[in-house]
């Protein structure tokens, strides 16, 4: 059984473009944001439409494109539709003239953005062979960090010579890459489980999560949530903590942010190779054990340039964790609800994003900025713990999976 490289690299293209959208959303919206409004606290919360979205819209998308079959397929229907509609308001972005307009076209291509953004992800289990998919899934990492270098490197420069740029060519980005998918992408017809998954209600299939035969899938979701609130604090309020510990600029901290992504960057390909050859929750258990010697030593150290080095280490153990949850919890599904499974995935680590960087910033203002790094070990610990208990997820060879559909699976060591 071997990969399909070239099937996967295409599908490869949705999450590079997802990738670019969203890196320059992230980076200029909050600039257009601050000429209306002076509170940060506005902006952050207008800035967390998508993670709400997350936790809401994303969810049930995913679960009714389980039981979709038309002459587009399963998931491309979302994508055909949701894709061009958040192209055509990404672009629209930057034209705005009130604020009102602005929060409006933003919140309009958020809602775009949900219709097919689950569906894409859930492309790649549908596609790709059980054993396979942390294979999969790190080429899909790779080109989705891929897209935001494009972004930062090549698209945001644009922005000097005029404000419309990025968002233009990322909308044409966008309309290229859905017509790659298209064209080469050709979903199965029938999926095992397909019955069963027409027939579940979303809360029956979101409630059975909870049931003591699938206690391994929260289990798993849960140390999700824990591993995405501490990555999530400490990369909001890395960039003070350069400022007001390690007495470096604000361009410093962020520039050492980039040690991580790259990091990540390089390794995502490799992590999931790694994953088939030790098995997937090992991986990540390995990840996260860096992660708190990682965290530990930074906390210690003064040096900024250390603290890079330390960086590079994170962003590999970062890959070995993030490129092998999302193919550990679809393995725990029948093939048929994949998209329930990515949209519980996207519930979880959306809640992360939205609960990480307050509760931070919280823990900050009670003990101070120095403890940061301390205040990252503690969720990351919980899940380190929380994945010993997680049972199945692993995938066997012949396509069978190693926890049957969301059942506890044989007895591992925790």
């Amino acid at each position: 059984m071997r990969l399909n490289y070239g099937r996967t690299f295409t599908l490869g293209l949705g999450f590079m473009v997802i990738s670019i959208t969203w890196s320059i959303y992230n980076a200029f919206v909050p600039v257009f944001y601050e000429r209306f409004v002076q509170s940060g606290t506005l902006i952050g919360l207008l800035m967390i439409t998508d993670n709400i979205i997350g936790i809401t819209l994303q969810p049930w998308i995913s679960h009714r494109s389980d039981k979709t079959w038309n002459r587009f397929g399963r998931r491309m229907p979302y994508i055909l539709i949701g894709a061009p509609l958040g192209a055509v308001l990404f672009g629209l972005i930057p034209f705005h003239t009130s604020l009102w307009m602005l929060v409006a076209i933003a919140l309009a291509m958020n809602v775009a953005m949900g219709l097919y953004r689950a569906p894409t992800v859930a492309l790649m289990p549908d596609i790709t062979p059980r054993p396979l998919r942390s294979q999969a899934n790190g080429i899909i990492n790779f080109m989705g960090g891929l897209g935001a270098l494009i972004a930062f490197f090549l698209a945001a420069p644009l922005f000097r010579k005029g404000e419309h740029l990025p968002f233009l060519l990322a909308a044409v980005l966008v309309f290229l890459a859905v017509g790659v998918l298209y064209w080469r992408i050709k979903e199965p017809r029938h999926l095992s489980g397909e019955q069963e998954a027409k027939e579940m209600s979303f809360t029956a299939a979101v409630g059975s999560v909870f049931g003591l035969q699938r206690r391994s899938v929260l289990y798993l979701l849960l140390a999700i949530f824990a591993w995405f609130v501490g990555y999530q604090g400490l990369e909001a309020f890395f960039t003070l903590y350069s400022i007001n510990v390690l007495g470096v600029d604000a361009a410093a901290g962020a520039f050492t942010l980039g040690f991580f992504a790259l990091a990540f960057l390089v390794f995502a390909i490799p992590a999931g190779f790694i994953a088939g050859r030790f098995g997937r929750r090992n991986t990540i258990r390995v990840g996260l054990g860096i992660l708190l010697l990682v965290f530990a030593a930074a906390f210690s150290i003064r040096s900024i340039q250390v603290i890079q080095m330390l960086f590079l280490l994170g962003g590999f153990a970062w890959a070995l964790v993030n490129v092998n949850s999302y193919p550990m919890v679809v393995e725990m599904a029948s093939d048929a609800q994949t998209g329930t499974y990515t949209g519980l995935y996207y519930f979880f680590s959306s809640g992360a994003a939205i609960v990480g960087p307050p509760l931070m910033g919280f823990l900050r203002d009670l003990f101070g900025y120095e403890y940061l790094f301390i205040y990252a070990i503690v969720p990351v610990a919980l899940a380190f713990i929380l994945i010993g208990f997680v049972r199945g997820g692993e995938a066997l060879t012949g396509g069978k999976t190693g926890a049957g559909i969301g059942a506890e699976g044989p007895a591992a060591t925790a």
